[in-house]
């Protein structure tokens, strides 16, 4: 049997959508009010989810404490109320873009789970954008 457990978690981050070898003028077609040379935060909603075979001593796919404190411990600590660009090492040559955002949560995770279980993570810059890694 083969189940998905999925927990939720919200972090707070500033940034700035730019190419620093770009002209003001390209980053500003590109990207728009997003370019805000004094950055612009969101209120990010973040699920990650693990699917794979049910334990069977466990009964467990996951334990959702042990992913909840993955989670807080390498996301939430690393991007709460951070500027991603200037406090989060992982964007310095990164553009934070939601697409990016999310891959570098992936990336973060998917070394302290299980290589047998499928990672995906699900982050909604606003209540209408969101993006979805699978790792692929």
């Amino acid at each position: 049997m083969r189940v998905t457990v999925s927990r939720k978690a919200h972090f707070n981050a500033a940034h700035r959508l730019y190419r620093k070898d770009w002209s003001m003028e390209q980053n500003n077609n590109i990207f728009g009010k997003c370019n805000n040379p004094n950055y612009h935060g969101h209120n990010y909603e973040l699920i990650v989810s693990v699917a794979g075979e049910i334990d069977q001593e466990t009964g467990f796919v996951i334990d959702v404490k042990i992913l909840s404190d993955l989670i807080k411990e390498h996301i939430e600590n690393a991007f709460d109320h951070k500027n991603l660009n200037l406090d989060v090492p992982d964007f310095e040559n990164l553009n934070p873009t939601a697409e990016n955002i999310s891959v570098v949560i992936w990336q973060k995770l998917r070394s302290h789970i299980n290589s047998n279980l499928d990672l995906e993570v699900v982050l909604y810059e606003t209540p209408r954008n969101f993006v979805t890694y699978r790792g692929e």
